[in-house]
């Protein structure tokens, strides 16, 4: 089916080299951690493509195509992505968050965000790849100067509906035409042998875990589409599927999820439909669905999921309200529901499901304690090994701190991997944000004299773990204890605040700054993110960022949010504090360090708070108390009150005893003497 614009052409056709493969369970999530397996971690190793860019432009010279647009996204818009999906990392060599390159036959640009830059000229052929960004010319602006009348190649599941009107209102001003079509890197990447297996088994997640059955989600979300006056709600997020459900995956590293689409229709009796695989559920899961209320799925080959659409949509009367979809659909898939302009669609900022799952239950709540105790005493473990290492002459190099981390969390139950690619950073490392270190070449040994960030967190099946500590080996500089002890006065601070109910979290994130900018200082970041219930580490829409958003969502009870201020001296040192927390209502009885404090409730509105989930000490002797007020030296004293007292009797009923002591000494209360 093609659809005309003026001067801009779409052709959509289905994703190709969908390959399923069910690997053995026991090797399920362990393999994320193995060095071999491509995870979306940033190592700072330059990455030769100049023979993947030859071959694209191979391709590009034997079709239509004069530039070819290359998305850091796959068609269900996750934050990471599988191997498979690579397309970015892969033709360029940059591995980060978010960017887009372009290849013509003659230039090679990579847009992406300035923060990046040093890790561009790390990790790509600078000799062949141009850093572009927003600051300098845009995309649009960039392709608006190619001469005559040229045909641009972008894959119709690597946009979303708004990012091509986007580009489509600014392209309308030239004459450049657009073709959407199959992805040109994915045929590149044959080329060389390079599209791994997309599909791999799927994992049952009981109620005792998520708290509630799958057919309650999807009772909620069915009055939901009829409220809205529509027929089917189609849900593209990985996560949201998986939530849905109450099954989790590893299809992408990391990230407890697996490929599928999954549609809830309200005008049928067979009102769940799933896209997965080659449509074929394994008997353990059939079971499970049918324990959660979930009898009979109509279960269809993920490849289906246009066909299936479009067919659906056809057979409906034109200008019927059919389909309910979220802002982050896909371009090619938005086109099908559309069925050539007949239908009517109800597109929504955020999916419901989203909105739905960023609130936990009670028993997710619980989940999430469990899990940061049994992480809290890994983490201690582990930090505890490697300063005695260091501080007694042994080389620790940064890959070797990563693998005992794991090592360590792997020892505790439900332990499923890690939440994401472990950030262990010495020295002048620590300011590179993203920074993961090489496990190729000469590998970085943390010096005596370093300070060490690192950002580590593990999947439980009770829940996700995400914390950042930052360690001096011996002795901080006047300079280094100043933004430390600014950094985690922005991070207690946060965490001890009050705040009326209904406010954003872009309301709070001057909270975790403010300290830091007393000195004219910043940090280049978000201060939160949500967090998944083993999902996905980064949860939204719930976040904590100074940029305002139209997805941005109130604060919530339930919600679990990550307060991550830092500071960042390049090519010296870096430091962050980070940890998760649990949003609760606050009322003067309240067990919250400002309950006692309250006069009022914001006129009716409420008052909400929040309640630290991490169990890990901060490193005191790099704090100068000099900078606390009394509530704040109160509060940290407090905390690591808590801290010792939670993981001191587990440490002590397996004898670890080194430990114990360690922990012991780091929850010493601080004073001014």
């Amino acid at each position: 089916m093609a659809v005309f614009w003026g001067h801009f052409v779409l052709l959509c056709i289905l994703p190709t080299s969908l390959v399923a493969h069910s690997p053995d369970l026991s090797e399920y999530y362990h393999r994320w951690a193995e060095p071999d397996y491509a995870a979306p971690s940033y190592p700072i190793v330059k990455v030769a493509t100049r023979e993947r860019v030859a071959t694209a432009r191979e391709i590009m010279s034997s079709s239509v195509l004069a530039a070819y647009i290359v998305p850091n996204a796959d068609a269900h818009r996750s934050t990471y992505l599988s191997e498979a999906d690579a397309r970015f990392q892969w033709i360029c060599g940059l591995s980060v968050p978010s960017g887009t390159a372009v290849v013509t036959a003659t230039d090679a640009l990579v847009w992406t965000d300035k923060r990046y830059t040093e890790l561009f000229h790390q990790q790509v052929d600078t000799e062949l790849w141009t850093l572009m960004t927003q600051d300098n010319i845009t995309l649009a602006q960039w392709l608006l100067t190619m001469p005559g009348h040229p045909i641009i190649g972008l894959h119709p599941t690597t946009v979303t509906s708004a990012e091509w009107s986007e580009l489509e209102s600014a392209l309308a001003t030239g004459d450049s035409f657009i073709l959407l079509g199959t992805s040109l890197v994915d045929s590149a990447r044959k080329s060389f042998g390079e599209l791994p297996p997309r599909f791999h088994s799927l994992v049952p997640l009981g109620v005792e875990y998520t708290g509630r059955r799958a057919s309650d989600k999807i009772s909620d979300l069915m009055t939901q589409i009829r409220n809205r006056g529509a027929k089917a709600l189609l849900i593209t997020a990985l996560d949201d599927v998986a939530y849905t459900l109450n099954l989790r995956g590893s299809d992408i590293p990391y990230n407890p999820v697996f490929f599928a689409y999954l549609i809830i229709r309200v005008d049928t009796e067979d009102n769940v439909i799933l896209f997965w695989s080659q449509g074929e559920l394994a008997p353990d899961v059939i079971q499970h669905l049918a324990a959660e209320g979930v009898d009979d799925p109509f279960v269809l080959d993920y490849r289906n999921i246009n066909m299936y659409i479009y067919t659906y949509a056809s057979m409906l009367e034109e200008g019927e309200l059919v389909w309910w979809l979220s802002n982050d659909t896909n371009r090619d898939l938005y086109e099908e529901a559309e069925n050539d302009g007949k239908n009517k669609i109800a597109t929504f900022t955020n999916s419901p499901v989203a909105l739905m799952k960023m609130v936990k239950n009670e028993v997710e709540l619980k989940g999430f304690q469990s899990a940061h105790i049994k992480d809290g005493v890994a983490v201690v473990r582990a930090l505890r090994w490697a300063e005695s290492q260091v501080r007694s002459g042994v080389q620790v190099t940064e890959v070797e701190l990563a693998d005992k981390l794991d090592e360590m969390r792997a020892e505790e139950s439900d332990y499923m991997g890690p939440s994401f690619a472990t950030s262990v950073a010495a020295g002048a490392n620590a300011a590179i944000l993203h920074y993961i270190a090489s496990r190729e070449g000469e590998q970085t040994v943390i010096g005596a004299d370093d300070m060490l960030l690192v950002d580590s967190g593990g999947h439980y099946k009770h829940g996700t773990t995400d914390i950042t500590r930052t360690r001096h080996m011996s002795t901080c500089s006047a300079e280094q204890r100043d933004t430390f002890t600014r950094a985690l006065q922005g991070q207690l601070g946060l965490a001890a605040a009050v705040f009326p109910r209904g406010v954003k979290g872009n309301v709070l994130d001057t909270l975790a700054r403010q300290h830091l900018w007393r000195r004219g200082l910043d940090y280049a970041h978000g201060t939160g993110h949500g967090v998944g219930h083993f999902l996905n580490v980064h949860e939204g829409p719930n976040r904590i960022d100074a940029v305002s958003r139209d997805s941005d969502v109130e604060v919530k009870p339930g919600m679990v949010f990550s307060i991550e201020p830092g500071y960042y001296k390049v090519g010296e040192y870096g430091i962050r504090h980070e940890d998760m927390v649990e949003v609760i209502e606050v009322t003067p009885d309240s067990d919250h360090p400002r309950a006692k404090d309250l006069m009022g409730d914001f006129d009716g509105r409420g008052v909400l708070g929040l309640r630290t989930l991490t169990m890990v000490p901060h490193q005191t002797a790099c704090v100068d108390v000099k900078l606390l007020d009394d509530f704040e030296l109160s509060y940290l004293n407090s905390y690591h009150a808590r801290v010792l007292a939670t993981l001191a009797p587990v440490l002590r009923a397996r004898n670890l005893i080194q430990d114990l002591e360690w922990l012991q000494e780091e929850c010493k209360p601080i004073t001014r003497g």
